[in-house]
């Protein structure tokens, strides 16, 4: 029993926090960031310094990469072998890093993502670059530590003889914490650098004298100055960047879009399957091909257009719709300090000079010691040789080297170190060259430790130095710049002209919803009425549009749905169409369209009106329905209505200039007649005024846009099976939400309902009993009478039982002035 005293009751919660706490803080420090001071992550700081430790360097031939990735796993990095072998090809491949760290023979990956060789092919040593990196590191310069098992040390950070961060960039993942810090030209950076050393205190605006921007080794063209100022000072920021592009023209009077740069990190292989598919998928029209004419001159995707295509529109669509412009999203995080940190620009430059003073300080110091201790042995030589024979007889008279030692000490008074270095003398430097050699080292010594102690003693002196290096470095690696920088963001607008072949279409939309273009090739080689439609169904719309038209079209729970005309499917006359849930998924399950409106531009001078069942009306502006985002799959709401029970029983579209009445009937044959302009103008979301004082158990039939004077015959038609056509103007003008007046005569006995009401002009109108017989109606044909008459049966109520249902048919027959 006496071994439990060790066992912990801990809660889960306990556990998994400290546990999970301490895994974090190890990837975030030892994974997944780079330093702020050298801008490596661990294996890539392993990789180079266990490379530089076998001297698998510039100067040196190649060597397996095998062998490489073996010894900095055997001794430095106790992970898989392919993690260390992909952060050795990342740091050789030109199209990732602005300046490489590993030189490497043989397959090394492409911009089009292909997998490198297996490393028991390739070979791999470190640039000449890389060595500037480490440099100095066996010169006590930065802080080592024992590796994994205590057998050997390795470097925290390399001393980094130029700002590494900011020119090779990073990017990566941990807990919490993702970086993605762009790469930059060395010779700004190096400019940069200098300026601050020589100006500690300046702003970012000074700094951006020098470094204007990211450098990213693809090139292309970066958009926003001012997103990269705010980049530079918070660590965070979005950028456009674009690929740089030229049309030229080409035989047969066609032209082509040449890409020569893409952006950063996007796979070229994929970018160009992607401009294909937009030409398969005839997303647009105008591109004849898609080649990658890439070779070893450099890289090239030529897109070839038809004739008379609009090229700066497709390659706006082009920009807008795939990689070949690329939102590039700043966030520099970076170990400062041992703890992740979102820095700026001045932030990782002030660090970095910091670490740079650090080192040349350390350097100096162990420079000094040296020249120092050799100063001490030549001062001693020097002195020996000037008694050589007392130095000599001395040691004649020795022992043995020991003793000679202890002899010269006590004699002639040269210190251990002094001693050690006169016995193991050869003979042959007793010359008499010998001596001014030791006076010119002498010298040389003396001016060295002069040279170092000021360096150490004056902050200036030191900084000088950094400078020099830095300068040193710049002359020697500096390229030109390859990404443009340009201030300002490029909107991109596209035309749908661009997009669309443009083409006269007849368009058709049923009651259930379903919708369709077909090709006026179609439509005449078939009959009118022999349009593909379910049983049951009936045409709402039938015209003639073009393919850059566009349809609103309204549902009678309050909907609209926005459908550019070529973004209908295109089917023959005869097929059924497409039902508009296919694409919008929120419609509910009895929702009918009872409106469509075509038009070729939105004019802000039109409002809708609606009516709802239960008495609501409401004016809202065209100006409302501009397409919406995500207008494909979700509808916008024309009206709000209060009650499930609501529906909308009309909607029109009307210029606001045009003086309109508003003639509405209930189903209790109550009649209103009010100027339009007394119903406000409101928003979608809106739910309106009230149309009419309903009574109780009474609801709207429909209503109309009737003109305040003249004669507006309107069809009545009740549940008994009796029509009457009247005219609008024979109820008065009242005010908006009145009870109105009989439309019909009111009997004791089983009174006339209004089941239908709708205009009285040359409307073709199907009625249906319970019984399912059906009658069609001529309203032309129906005598006008007045108010008060209930008109003529047209289906006897005794035989067929009341009406069921009442249609207004539309010929499938196509008008000419089909669009508003």
């Amino acid at each position: 029993m006496e071994h439990k005293s060790n066992i912990q009751e801990l809660t889960l919660e306990e556990v998994m926090g400290d546990r999970f706490g301490r895994y974090s803080k190890y990837i975030i420090q030892e994974r997944a960031l780079p330093d702020i001071r050298d801008g490596l992550k661990p294996v890539q700081r392993r990789i180079l310094f266990a490379m530089n430790q076998d001297g698998n360097t510039y100067d040196k031939g190649f060597r397996k990469s095998a062998k490489s990735v073996g010894n900095i796993m055997g001794n430095f990095h106790p992970h898989g072998d392919s993690s260390i072998y992909e952060a050795m090809v990342r740091m050789s491949q030109d199209w990732k890093l602005r300046q490489i760290l590993i030189e490497m023979h043989g397959n090394n990956g492409s911009m089009d993502g292909d997998p490198p060789a297996a490393m028991r092919y390739t070979e791999a040593r470190l640039s000449e670059l890389s060595g500037e990196l480490l440099k100095d590191i066996e010169k006590n310069t930065v802080e080592l530590v024992w590796n994994f098992d205590d057998t050997e040390k390795e470097p925290t950070v390399l001393p980094a003889k130029y700002p590494n961060l900011l020119v090779n960039g990073s990017t990566g993942i941990s807990a919490g914490y993702a970086t993605e810090i762009p790469t930059h030209n060395l010779g700004e950076i190096i400019d940069g650098t200098i300026y601050l050393i020589d100006h500690p205190q300046a702003s970012l605006d000074q700094l951006m004298k020098y470094i204007p921007g990211p450098d990213f080794p693809t090139g292309g063209i970066l958009q926003g100055k001012e997103e990269i100022k705010k980049a530079y000072e918070t660590g965070k920021g979005k950028v456009i960047l674009r690929s740089k592009t030229k049309i030229e023209d080409i035989k047969g009077g066609k032209q082509q879009i040449v890409i020569n740069e893409i952006p950063y990190e996007v796979n070229k292989a994929n970018l160009v399957k992607k401009m294909d598919e937009i030409r398969l998928n005839k997303r647009i029209d105008g591109i004849a091909e898609v080649r990658d004419e890439t070779d070893r001159t450099g890289l090239q995707i030529v897109v070839e257009l038809k004739k008379e295509a609009n090229a700066q529109g497709i390659l706006n669509y082009l920009f807008k719709n795939t990689e070949l412009q690329i939102n590039y999203n700043f966030n520099m995080v970076a170990i400062d300090n041992m703890r992740p940190q979102q820095v700026g620009l001045k932030r990782i430059l002030e660090s970095y000079i910091k670490h740079r003073r650090e080192v040349i300080e350390k350097r100096s110091r162990f420079e000094l010691q040296k020249a120092q201790k050799r100063q001490h042995i030549v001062d001693g030589l020097i002195k020996a040789l000037s008694i050589l024979d007392e130095v000599i007889a001395t040691i004649r008279g020795s022992k043995d080297k020991k003793d000679a030692k202890n002899n010269l000490v006590v004699q002639h008074g040269f210190t251990e170190e002094q001693a050690e270095a006169i016995v193991n003398l050869q003979l042959y430097r007793l010359t008499n060259t010998d001596i001014t050699q030791l006076q010119a080292e002498a010298k040389e010594l003396a001016e060295t430790i002069a040279e170092l102690t000021t360096i150490l003693n004056e902050e200036n002196e030191l900084l000088k130095v950094i400078k020099k290096e830095l300068r040193e470095i710049k002359k020697k690696y500096t390229t030109p710049r390859l990404t443009e920088i340009e201030a300002e963001i490029q909107e991109i607008k596209i035309e749908t002209q661009v997009l669309v072949a443009q083409e006269e279409v007849v368009v058709t939309v049923t009651r259930d919803g379903y919708v369709k273009r077909s090709s006026l090739r179609s439509y005449g080689a078939s009959k009118p009425e022999e349009i593909g439609m379910k049983e049951g169904d009936s045409l709402l719309y039938s015209n003639q549009m073009n393919t850059l038209d566009h349809l609103l079209l309204v549902t009678n729970k309050g909907n609209t749905i926005y459908r550019p005309v070529h973004e209908l499917p295109d089917l023959k006359w005869k097929d059924l169409g497409e039902h508009i849930s296919q694409t919008v998924m929120t419609l509910a399950q009895d929702e009918m369209i009872i409106g469509v409106f075509a038009y070729k531009e939105i004019d802000p001078l039109k409002n809708f009106v609606l009516i709802s069942k239960n008495g609501m009306i409401k004016q809202t502006r065209m100006t409302e329905f501009e397409p919406w985002r995500t207008y494909k799959t979700r509808p916008m709401t024309i009206m709000k209505l209060k009650d499930e029970s609501d529906e909308l029983v009309n909607v029109f579209l009307t210029d606001q200039t045009e003086e309109m009445d508003v003639f509405l009937v209930s189903h209790l044959a109550f009649g209103l007649r009010y100027p339009l302009n007394e119903v406000p103008v409101v928003g979608p979301k809106a739910a309106g005024v009230k149309a009419m004082n309903l009574k109780a158990d009474d609801y709207l039939i429909n209503g109309l846009l009737v003109y305040s004077e003249g004669d507006t015959p309107i069809v009545l038609i009740t549940q008994r099976g009796a029509a009457k056509r009247m005219l609008a103007q024979e109820i008065n003008q009242l005010g908006r939400a009145k009870r109105g007046l009989m439309v019909l005569r009111e009997l004791k006995k089983n009174p006339h309902r209004v089941v239908y009401m709708g205009s009285g002009e040359n409307q073709q109108v199907l009625v249906t009993n319970q019984k399912g017989q059906s009658f069609e109606v001529i309203t032309n044909q129906i005598p006008i009478n007045d108010r008060t008459s209930n008109g003529s049966f047209i289906m006897d109520e005794k035989t067929g039982g009341q009406i069921y249902e009442v249609k207004t048919q539309i010929s499938p027959a196509i008008a000419e002035d089909s669009v508003l």
